[in-house]
């Protein structure tokens, strides 16, 4: 009995049960908790390994002016929406959205379809990393002299496919790419499975133990990449890979929208935005936590994260002598797996330098592959099942598992290439201008309705949607000259339901009382101008890029695959905006019939936003 009692005090030590919020919900044991796993959300692999090389690729200067601005007006506003609306409605992606309107449940839901996507392909890229770090602790380093081969063959270990081809004008297959390997990779598997049980083992227990291990998965790896920095920066002609970094200018770069493009991409990947997990995580914050700092903190760590850890890959670019100018460009895969690794077999203490890079990188990954399955089961919790949280992440894993060994295969590489690239440049980029267009147009749109009238506001929002749509496609169809007549057409139809529709009679901002028409133009165009006329319209031009690149690649089958999985997201939304009846288990109500508490707490909220709607004489403003 007695040991029974130490045993179960050692438990709740290590693991312990989360504490309250006063409406009954699970709470982050402290704020730092909060921000480092929101971090270690943000951080991961890809600070370290894609980063370096999309900054390569790019090289110079002028990277910095379309990455800045990305941050600013894309991953900052963004960041804060999904925060806020974690902690005013107290849910998950799915219950904050359809708390702001039921039709945009299929919005939230999108955001986690996405990371349970991407989860499984993750853990195996971790599986990989996880070969490399068994073998960091044989001397010498099997990789030396042999770093191609020994991925290819020894790590991923896949079957060339045999590749299909588009006639010589593109306008129709020859033949279909074919993948002769089939059968599952050992190794792989097993170190999946591994990897699997460790996200398990960090959020079986909930944000009581998830806040604990975050501070080993945030503090560790920053230690060791510093370690790695200084080690990196010391080595022979380090210096010229250095000044490729920052002291080069090639501002002719600027006119290719490939930069733009790539830019926008690696801030909105790396920065875990339409994941949904932060606004899971936020929802176990205290109510009136500030999610703008919160927001900035996050999104400016990640900033400073990425770019001080780049100096370990130039300085071994400097090392290598790898530059751009000669024609060599750099992968993600690449830096991590042939680049960094083949550097080190050249350095003293190879095996030490090895531990360190992929035990960092390993420990890296853990926090995102815990941050994107923990909100699914902030999902499934908040539906009010009655399933202990322990048995729901259990299940979920399992599932996740499952959905991993496909590519743990022979082909996996290739069907995860497939997978990733569709998930990244269709899903992710819809969802989140599903995100910035959604809160800014369905969010309490009949005040703005009272304010103007129906009317106005069906086209206005016709003509802005309209715009986007047609703007995109006509720039990848005819010339820009048919795109610019196109966006006046709509401003002249825009502008004659400005001239004919009713009065506002509500307080507007200083800038927008010197007249009437000021006063319509704020309740229809500027509600919430960053999101809508920012982050919105850059996510549909990137958005549209993706069609001419799936265009070129239609004849691989694991391509058309991930097309179609990506897609999967756009039926979501679409779904539950036009039926959105149809995902009642999802609804809030099912949890507020569970927790009276909870509801009662969003009962409040919402009537503290009502009064703030209504004037002192009770008419609504």
């Amino acid at each position: 009995m007695a040991v029974k009692n130490v045993l179960r005090k050692v438990v709740g030590w290590i693991a312990p049960a989360p504490s309250k919020s006063e409406d009954g919900r699970d709470q982050w044991p402290s704020r730092a908790a909060f921000l480092l796993a929101s971090m270690g959300g943000c951080a991961g692999m890809g600070n370290l390994l894609r980063y370096p090389s999309q900054v390569y690729n790019n090289h110079g200067l002028q990277w910095y002016i379309p990455y800045l601005m990305c941050v600013f007006l894309i991953a900052i506003p963004v960041l804060v929406l999904e925060i806020a609306i974690g902690q005013a409605y107290r849910g998950g992606s799915v219950v904050a959205f359809n708390s702001m309107n039921r039709r945009l449940k299929g919005v939230g839901l999108s955001l986690l379809y996405v990371g349970f996507v991407v989860g499984p392909y993750f853990v195996v890229i971790l599986s990989w990393i996880m070969n490399y770090f068994r073998n960091s602790f044989i001397s010498p380093l099997p990789w030396t002299g042999r770093g191609e081969e020994f991925y290819n063959q020894d790590v991923v270990a896949n079957i060339e496919p045999i590749p299909g081809s588009l006639t010589e004008d593109g306008s129709r297959v020859l033949s279909y790419t074919k993948y002769p390997g089939v059968a599952l990779v050992g190794e792989t598997v097993g170190w999946t499975a591994f990897t699997w049980f460790l996200v398990w083992l960090c959020i079986f227990r909930g944000v009581g133990l998830t806040g604990r291990v975050v501070y080993f998965t945030m503090g560790l790896p920053i230690v060791m990449t510093f370690v790695l920095i200084g080690r990196a920066v010391s080595l022979e002609n380090a210096g010229a890979g250095i000044k490729l970094y920052f002291a080069q200018w090639n501002g002719e770069k600027l006119a290719n929208g490939q930069i733009w493009q790539t830019a926008c991409g690696q801030v909105f990947f790396s920065t875990g935005v339409g994941f949904g997990y932060f606004t899971s995580y936020a929802s176990y914050n205290t109510k009136h936590s500030n999610a703008v700092m919160d927001s900035i903190l996050i999104v400016t760590s990640n900033v400073l994260f990425e770019n001080i850890a780049a100096f370990a890959v130039f300085g071994v670019v400097g090392f290598l002598r790898l530059f751009p100018e000669d024609g060599t460009r750099l992968g993600s895969f690449t830096v991590g797996f042939l680049t960094l690794p083949l550097a080190i077999t050249e350095m003293p203490g190879a095996n030490f330098w090895a531990f360190a890079l992929f035990f960092t990188l390993m420990v890296l990954g853990y926090s995102s592959a815990f941050a994107m399955l923990d909100a699914v089961v902030t999902l499934v919790m908040d539906t009010g099942i009655k399933w202990p949280r322990a048995v729901v992440v259990t299940v979920l894993t399992v599932i996740s598992f499952l959905l991993s060994l496909p590519y743990c295969t022979q082909f996996g590489y290739y069907l995860l290439d497939g997978i990733d690239r569709w998930i990244n440049d269709v899903a992710l980029v819809f969802v989140v201008f599903s995100e910035c267009v959604s809160s800014t147009t369905v969010y309490r749109w009949k005040d703005v309705v009272g304010q103007v009238g129906r009317p106005a506001f069906i086209v206005y929002n016709a003509g802005y949607f309209g715009g986007m749509v047609l703007g995109v496609v006509l720039a990848h169809t005819v010339s820009p000259l048919l795109v610019l007549e196109s966006a006046l057409d709509f401003c002249r139809r825009t502008r004659y339901f400005h001239r004919h529709r009713q009065d506002p009679d509500a307080e507007t901002p200083n800038l927008f009382k010197r007249n009437v028409y000021l006063r319509r133009i704020y309740y229809t165009a500027f509600y919430s101008p960053l999101l809508r006329y920012i982050a919105g319209p850059i996510l549909a031009i990137v958005f549209g890029f993706s069609y001419p690149a799936f265009y070129k690649l239609r004849y691989d089958p694991l391509h058309i695959l991930g097309f179609a999985v990506g897609h999967i997201a756009l039926i979501i939304v679409a779904f539950g905006f036009i039926v959105p009846a149809g995902t009642m288990f999802l609804s809030p109500s099912s949890w507020r019939r569970q927790d009276p508490i909870r509801s009662r707490s969003l009962v409040r909220v919402r009537g503290f936003f009502q009064q703030q709607r209504r004037g002192w004489d009770g008419k609504w403003r």
